[in-house]
């Protein structure tokens, strides 16, 4: 058994964590110790997001933060950075950044093993990639390391065949490709056993699952198959798209109880000028259809969505419809970004750039309208009695800190907990009384 002790920082989002816990199971089961602490690591890998500019930034700057811990000024001998920054830009990582080692991209994640040991083999090369044509899902595992304590992720399918003009993801992860129904459900059999009671589904859209394996849109009976599985509580969906939203997906959130009542659908825009510059599918006039649809079927249902500002073309005309459709579409959560030109989409190189300035007033007008709509939608959940999955205590001790049906960990507010004298239990559900609120979190009271 090898005793080299590593440790693997992941960034980005959550179908990216996914991918870290399939490469600390793949490294668990070689013999390798892996620990949390980077500084007592002989190798540090850094499994990165290239999405946007920003996300590229935070991954060099933690590339430089752990290389001030290589030998001699540290235990660190050596930095295999992996994921989406790899893929697009591994080649100049390696010549640019004398700190790392080795990259692997997107379609390489289970030759993780293989790159860890070349380093540990000192008759071979230290420097070399890891890097091919995008895609592939050879490296999920059914049975991996799961890093989150009351809800796992669930992987269900990888890549993109929806071509935004702004969006590189294509080119990252490659074309779309639905996992296998039969081990979606095995793996989250597994991950029920293990304790799971919340798994949450993700891919870049899980409303395109199954049509390039079964020829049509198959998420609804993916759901109905897993509500099937003893001791699985919820089911959240995240990440997908309206022209996704069917009436036989709507007719499975209506009927199956444990499908939470909540879906993530980022929509980018509210104007179709700016819609179909983007490639965008979707219309103003569908995304109204089918929320009014999903909400007269399940009138509780929480909806998050996400908008860019500052696509090239935006004008004062195109940036007030947004807000006016916002304004009438009452999104209960909303995420916002600026646009940031990608290497290698259609967008970069689309005329009438919007100045960085613009982009920021439009982006704190949009949250600040975002938080007046955030904050009438939580008053009419006030006095009401959701059951609520605890996740923490906070700091001070004070509260418990939960998500009910309609908070998504990480990017949804959360619900503090008041329990008196009981002790909850994290992972389990109770049911809790909303007493207060602000635009962002909820305070309640366990009954």
């Amino acid at each position: 058994m090898c005793k080299l002790k590593i440790s693997l920082i992941t960034l980005g989002c959550s179908k990216n964590l996914v991918d870290a816990e399939c490469m600390i199971k793949m490294l668990m089961d070689d013999g390798f110790e892996l620990t949390e602490d980077y500084t007592e690591a002989g190798i540090v890998i850094i499994n990165t997001c290239g999405f946007i500019e920003s996300a590229i930034s935070e991954a060099i700057s933690t590339i430089l933060d752990v290389a001030d811990y290589k030998v001699p000024n540290g235990k660190v001998e050596h930095i295999i950075v992996t994921g989406c920054m790899s893929q697009r830009f591994g080649k100049e990582t390696l010549e640019n950044m004398p700190e790392v080692d080795i990259v692997l991209g997107t379609s390489h994640y289970q030759d993780i093993c293989e790159a860890v040991h070349s380093l540990t083999d000192n008759s071979q090369e230290f420097r070399r990639e890891y890097i091919s044509k995008a895609g592939g899902i050879e490296h999920l595992l059914k049975d991996r390391y799961v890093s989150t304590q009351s809800y796992a992720w669930l992987k269900i399918g990888e890549g993109c065949r929806n071509c935004c003009s702004f969006c590189a993801i294509p080119l990252i992860r490659g074309k779309f490709i639905s996992r296998k129904m039969e081990d979606i459900l095995e793996e989250a059999e597994i991950l029920v056993g293990k304790g799971y009671k919340e798994l949450i589904l993700a891919a870049q859209d899980t409303t395109n699952y199954g049509i390039d394996l079964y020829g049509k849109r198959s998420l609804s009976t993916l759901l109905n198959k897993l509500s099937q599985i003893k001791g699985l509580e919820t089911i959240r969906v995240m990440y997908g798209y309206m022209d996704g939203l069917d009436d036989e997906l709507i007719e499975e959130f209506r009927t199956n109880e444990k499908v939470a009542h909540y879906m993530d659908i980022p929509i980018q825009y509210g104007d179709n000028t700016i819609l179909k510059a983007m490639n965008r599918r979707d219309t103003v006039e569908l995304i109204t259809e089918r929320l009014d649809k999903l909400r007269q079927a399940v009138p509780d249902i929480i909806i998050r969505t996400t908008v860019m500002v500052g696509f090239p073309g935006e004008t004062e005309e195109t940036f007030n419809n947004l807000k006016e459709n916002l304004k009438r579409w009452k999104f209960d959560r909303l995420g916002c970004f600026m646009f940031s030109p990608q290497e290698g989409t259609i967008a970069e190189r689309m005329e009438n750039q919007v100045p960085e300035d613009l982009k920021q007033k439009r982006y704190d007008e949009i949250y600040k309208m975002q938080s007046e709509i955030a904050k009438e939608n939580n008053k009419k959940r006030l006095e009401s009695v959701a059951p609520v999955r605890i996740d923490s205590i906070s700091e001070d001790g004070i509260f418990y800190i939960g998500r009910s049906c309609g908070e998504a960990p990480e990017v949804d507010p959360v619900i503090y907990v008041v329990a008196g004298e009981r002790e909850l239990e994290i992972g389990q559900r109770y049911d809790v009384k909303i007493v207060d609120c602000s635009e962002y979190d909820m305070t309640g009271v366990c009954l």
